[in-house]
């Protein structure tokens, strides 16, 4: 038997730097799975106490570095060692970069005599990993690696550029070189200062000009408003504006406020004269912005990151300044003159909304699909009548997230994102649950998207990971199928699963299981899971469910817009050009 022996006593080593520098910078936990290549780092980080949440794939824990950074604001840090181990992160690295997530990805390479030689695991990371991130790099010379730590950090951050993921890796050798303390400044490993940079005075003026002027205002907020919320009440409070969130920032207004119009966004969005975008892209979602989906608008952006201001429309004027302050100082100009409104419309819409809104809680939606099982809406009813108000809700799927955008009614929540990355579900709500303890985490995801971290039902029962994962059981892509059975004559091929017994899978990964293929069950079997967490509620549900998205064309994917409805318009446009 081989005598034990301890290769990683050295606490100057390049390896114990990096522990040391993101203890310091409040890194409390690494996501990440286990390999030689990165071994030196994950055992001196075990040793200052950092928190090590091992998982089964390296995809999903920079997944989970990206939910904990979302939901605590601070750096979320991934691990994962060289070749395939690197590799499999570029899924939820590029999630993590069109999200806008500060993550850092730490990667292992081979030693430097061993370079270009063919070694184990040996592939040029830093390319595969380029344009994905903000920052990729290979830091080779030990007494520089933790200045090059601090950049890759920076650009995590968006000091030079947006925020967003960040990868850097270590040769192994040059991890287990020793740094004397006189090599490594204090201000390499200190956190840095916090820069808020307040707005052009001239751009505010020309703001308050346009908002004074405009009939009929909306406002949209976006990622880089997360946090304002409170900013974004008080300006909506003065200017008088429609408003709508979206995905990446649900929950910033309160769901009753008079500005809120969530019921009837294509009308708002069709009819405003003046969209106010705050940290706000104009992607997909929002049509790219085109004089197609918004006939009448002029736009006024705020960010504080210039991807959010330039891109497809661009604004008049541009505010380049964290969304808070920006907003601030235009409530503080305005004053009491806000300019003339259209009343018609603003009364209007308003009331619409409300109309859509009691029409929806005065008609539940259908308990059952037409072939007798559970709707998804009804999943979404049972988790309103037995969550918690300030519960965490993470939504996964295709189809089914069509249904979470309208039935999930929490102020926290994750979903797959404008990247539609499938697979989020599961290790979103582990880092969720390991993040806020206190609260309640449910995660509903569609089979298909389940399937695909579903092993990481072990990683939350190894590490107690409180969240109940409710799945929708309908046996099948049902977007992409219900396209083939509309749009490709009836050929469904390759979009068909099974009923497969997740919540016996569960059980068998040491966690709470419970089937329900009964809607009156639902409510009481959400209820014991939370009791007994972690825990996967499989419930049965209907095919024949149709989303609004699958209705609206986004499965076929049109040939200008992602929305039908939209891609009409734009050709209406275009043929008038």
């Amino acid at each position: 038997m081989t005598e034990r022996q301890d290769l990683n006593t050295d606490e100057l080593s390049v390896a114990a730097w990096i522990a040391r520098t993101l203890k310091a910078r409040g890194v409390d936990r690494i996501f990440g799975l286990q390999g030689g290549h990165i071994q030196p780092i994950w055992d001196h980080a075990a040793q200052l106490g950092i928190r090590i949440i091992d998982v089964r794939d390296e995809g999903a824990a920079v997944h989970m570095a990206h939910a904990h950074s979302e939901l605590t604001g601070t750096l979320g840090v991934a691990m994962a060692t060289a070749g395939p181990g690197v590799t499999n992160c570029v899924t939820g690295i590029a999630n993590a970069s069109l999200a806008r997530a500060p993550v850092l990805l730490i990667g292992g390479c081979t030693s430097r005599p061993q370079a270009n030689m063919g070694p184990l695991q040996d592939i040029p990371h830093v390319d595969i990993m380029r344009p994905v991130t903000r920052y990729s790099n290979t830091a080779r010379v030990p007494e520089q690696v933790i200045r090059e730590l601090g950049d890759a950090i920076a650009h995590t951050f968006g000091d030079l550029s947006e925020p967003g993921p960040s990868y850097l890796e270590v040769p192994t050798d040059v991890l287990r070189t020793h740094v004397p303390e006189h090599m490594i400044p204090t201000d390499w490993i200190a956190p840095p200062q916090t820069r808020r940079v307040r707005p052009e005075t001239d751009r505010v003026e020309e703001a308050v000009a346009a908002i004074r002027s405009a009939k009929r205002p909306l406002v949209v907020s976006g990622r880089g408003a997360r946090n304002c919320g409170d900013s974004i009440v008080r300006f909506l409070d003065t200017i008088n504006a429609l408003y709508l969130d979206t995905q990446e920032s649900r929950g910033l207004v309160p769901s009753d406020h008079p500005s809120v119009v969530g019921a009837v966004r294509a009308a708002a969005m069709g009819q405003a004269d003046l969209v106010i975008t705050l940290g706000r892209k104009l992607d997909y979602q929002l049509g790219f912005g085109s004089p197609a989906v918004f006939p009448q608008a002029r736009f006024l952006r705020v960010s504080d990151t210039t991807g959010e201001l330039i891109d497809n429309r661009r604004g008049a004027p541009e505010i380049l300044a964290p969304v808070d302050i920006a907003l601030d100082a235009l409530t503080d100009a305005l004053g009491n003159d806000v300019g003339a409104r259209d009343g018609d419309w603003l009364d209007g819409l308003r009331g619409k909304h409300r109309e859509r809104i009691a029409k929806g809680e005065n008609n539940p939606a259908p308990k059952t699909g037409s072939d007798g099982k559970i709707h998804p809406m009804a999943v979404f009813e049972a988790i309103k009548a037995v969550a918690d108000p300030d519960y965490i809700a993470v939504a996964d799927g295709g189809d089914l997230l069509s249904f979470a955008r309208v039935g999930l009614a929490a102020s926290t929540y994750l979903d797959a994102g404008a990247f539609g990355c499938l697979g989020v579900g599961v290790p979103f709500a582990v880092a969720a649950a390991l993040a806020c303890p206190d609260r309640q985490v449910i995660s509903v995801n569609g089979d298909g998207a389940y399937g695909i971290n579903a092993m990481e039902i072990d990683t939350a029962v190894r590490h107690g990971a409180k969240a109940v994962f409710i799945v929708s059981n309908n046996a099948a892509w049902n977007i992409e199928r219900h396209d083939q059975e509309f749009n490709y004559g009836g050929r469904v091929v390759g979009t068909m699963l099974r009923h497969s017994d997740y919540a016996a899978m569960a059980t068998a990964l040491g966690a709470y299981g419970e089937r329900v293929e009964d809607p009156a069950d639902l409510a009481d079997a959400i209820k014991r899971g939370l009791e007994n967490a972690p825990a996967v509620i499989d419930v049965v549900t209907s095919q024949q469910a149709v989303s609004s998205d699958a209705q609206k064309g986004l499965g076929f994917v049109p040939d200008y817009q992602a929305l039908t409805a939209w891609d009409d318009a734009e050709r209406k446009r275009r043929e008038l050009a």
